[in-house]
C-alpha cells in the first residue's frame, strides 16, 4: 500500500470570487468553506467528509385561550379557532390535549432574524383571531387559577390513547411549553451534541420559569410547571449515550417491550427528534412576550453552535452525571434566577444571574456568525426584569388578585406584536 501522505486539502481546492474555497476544476460557482469540513479520516486513498451542521431553527409555542370576563381557561373548541386558524396558517397551527391549548409552530427558517418574523406573525394572527372569537391569548407556563380537573380533553384519537394510557397523569398536564428545534443533519454528531448541551438545560429553564401558579396557589416554585410534567414517562434530563447506534437500541428496545409505539413518546428536556434533523430543545417554560422567546431560541442556537466548534475540535465539553444536572434542574425550577446554580467545574454555588454572564461570555465567539446578537442581549433584558414568574408574582404582591395575574400576561403576551399590520385574511376570519 502507497504510504504517501494525504494532500493538504487546501490543495484540492481554489478561492472563488467570494473569498470562500471552491473545488479545483470544477466549473460551478459553488464554493465550500473549509470551517464546514469536519473530519478528514485516510482510508486508503479516499476521504471522508463530515458537513457542519446548518443550524436552522424552529420554534413551536404552545397558549392559553382565556375567556375575557371571567379570565379562567375555555375552550377554543365552539370558536372553531383551530380551522380558522389554519385558513390562515396552514399546519403551523393545532389543537393539543386539552381544549384550552393552541400550539404554533414557525416553518425551518434559516437564522434567528427570520424565526423573529415568523414568529412575531403567528402571534399577532392568533392574537387577533382570538379576540375575534370573543376570546384571549395567554402566554404562560401554567394558568394561575384554572383547574384541569374541568378542562375537555380535545376530541383527537391520539390523545384519547394518551388519557388511556395514563389516566390522570395526562388529565393533570395542563401547562404550556416552548420547544425550539436546532438542525443538527447528522445523527452521530446530533447525539454527541445532545450529550453536551444536557450541562446548560437548567440555566435555559431559569431563564424562562413563568408558572408560579397552580389551582390559585403560590407554589412557592418558578416553574411548577416541571413537576406537573414529570410525572409523565420518560421526561427530565437524558441519560448520556456513547453513539447514535446506542440511542437507537434504546428506542428499539422500547418499542419491542410495547413501552412506547414511536420515538415521539420520547419526552425528554432535550432529545433528537425522531422525524427531523434537529435537536429539540423541550425544557422552556413558554415566555410572555416574543422578545423572551427570541432570546432563548438565539441563546439555544449559540449553544448548540459553540459545543459543535468545541466537538469539531476534538475539545469536547465536560460531561456531567444526569443526577448531578438534575440538581441543578430542580434549583432553577424552584428559585428561578433568584437562586443559586451550582458550577460543578469549581464545586461551588453561584448565583443564578452570574453564571448565565458567564454562559454568555462562553458562546460568544459564534454569535457574530450566526448574527444573532442584537436577539441574544435581550438576555440582559430578562435578567434586569426578572422572569415571567417573578413579574407574575409582583404583580399578585401589589394586588393579591389572581385575575389581575391573568390580565398583565395576557398584557404582556401582545408585547411586540401588536404594531404589526392586521392581514386582510386575518380580518374577514369569522
Amino acid at each position: 500500500m502507497d504510504a504517501s501522505p494525504l494532500p493538504d486539502p487546501r490543495s484540492l481546492v481554489r478561492p472563488d470570487i467570494r473569498g470562500r474555497l471552491a473545488p479545483r476544476n470544477s466549473s460551478t460557482n459553488i464554493g465550500i468553506n473549509l470551517d464546514r469540513i469536519v473530519i478528514l479520516v485516510r482510508l486508503g486513498w479516499s476521504v471522508l467528509l463530515t458537513m457542519r451542521p446548518t443550524f436552522t431553527i424552529g420554534i413551536e409555542e404552545e397558549y392559553q385561550t382565556v375567556d375575557p370576563v371571567t379570565r379562567d381557561l375555555r375552550s377554543h373548541i365552539h370558536a372553531e379557532m383551530i380551522e380558522k386558524g389554519k385558513l390562515l396558517l396552514q399546519e403551523r397551527v393545532k389543537a393539543e390535549m386539552h381544549q384550552s391549548v393552541v400550539e404554533v409552530g414557525t416553518s425551518v427558517c434559516n437564522n434567528i432574524k427570520d424565526a423573529k418574523k415568523e414568529v412575531k406573525k403567528l402571534r399577532h394572527d392568533m392574537i387577533t383571531l382570538a379576540k375575534e372569537n370573543g376570546l384571549r391569548l395567554a402566554s404562560a407556563a401554567t394558568h394561575p387559577f384554572a383547574d384541569w380537573r374541568v378542562q375537555e380533553i380535545t376530541p383527537d384519537e391520539r390523545y384519547k390513547n394518551i388519557v388511556e394510557d395514563m389516566q390522570l397523569v395526562a388529565r393533570a398536564n395542563l401547562i404550556f411549553g416552548l420547544h425550539v428545534h436546532i438542525g443538527v443533519e447528522d445523527r452521530e454528531v446530533a447525539i454527541q451534541l445532545m450529550n453536551h448541551a444536557r450541562y446548560f438545560l437548567p440555566h435555559i429553564l431559569a431563564l424562562s420559569t413563568n408558572s408560579p401558579f397552580w389551582l390559585g396557589m403560590n407554589t412557592g416554585l418558578k416553574s411548577y410547571r416541571c413537576k406537573v410534567f414529570d410525572k409523565f414517562p420518560r421526561t427530565n434530563i437524558p441519560d448520556y449515550f456513547p453513539s447514535w447506534g446506542e440511542y437507537e437500541n434504546f428506542i428499539k428496545l422500547l418499542i419491542k417491550t410495547n413501552c412506547i409505539d414511536n420515538a415521539k413518546k420520547i419526552w425528554w428536556d432535550i432529545r433528537p427528534h425522531p422525524f427531523f434533523n434537529t435537536l429539540e430543545f423541550r425544557v422552556c417554560d413558554i415566555p410572555m412576550r416574543v422578545d423572551e422567546t427570541i432570546a432563548l431560541a438565539a441563546l439555544i442556537q449559540a449553544t448548540v453552535a459553540k459545543l459543535y466548534k468545541l466537538h469539531a475540535a476534538n475539545t469536547g465539553f465536560r460531561l456531567y452525571r444526569r443526577a448531578l444536572v438534575m440538581e441543578n434542574k430542580w434549583r432553577a425550577s424552584r428559585y428561578g434566577l433568584a437562586g443559586k446554580l451550582v458550577d460543578f467545574g469549581k464545586q461551588q454555588e453561584v448565583p443564578a444571574r452570574e453564571l448565565i454572564l458567564e454562559y454568555l461570555d462562553f458562546v460568544d465567539d459564534v454569535v457574530d456568525e450566526l448574527d444573532s446578537r442584537e436577539e441574544l442581549n435581550y438576555i440582559h433584558e430578562i435578567l434586569e426584569m426578572g422572569t415571567g414568574a417573578d413579574r407574575q408574582l409582583r404583580v399578585f404582591e401589589e394586588t393579591g388578585d389572581l385575575k389581575k395575574v391573568v390580565d398583565y400576561i395576557i398584557g404582556e403576551t401582545e408585547v411586540g406584536v401588536t404594531d404589526l399590520p392586521v392581514p386582510a385574511s386575518a380580518r374577514k376570519v369569522g
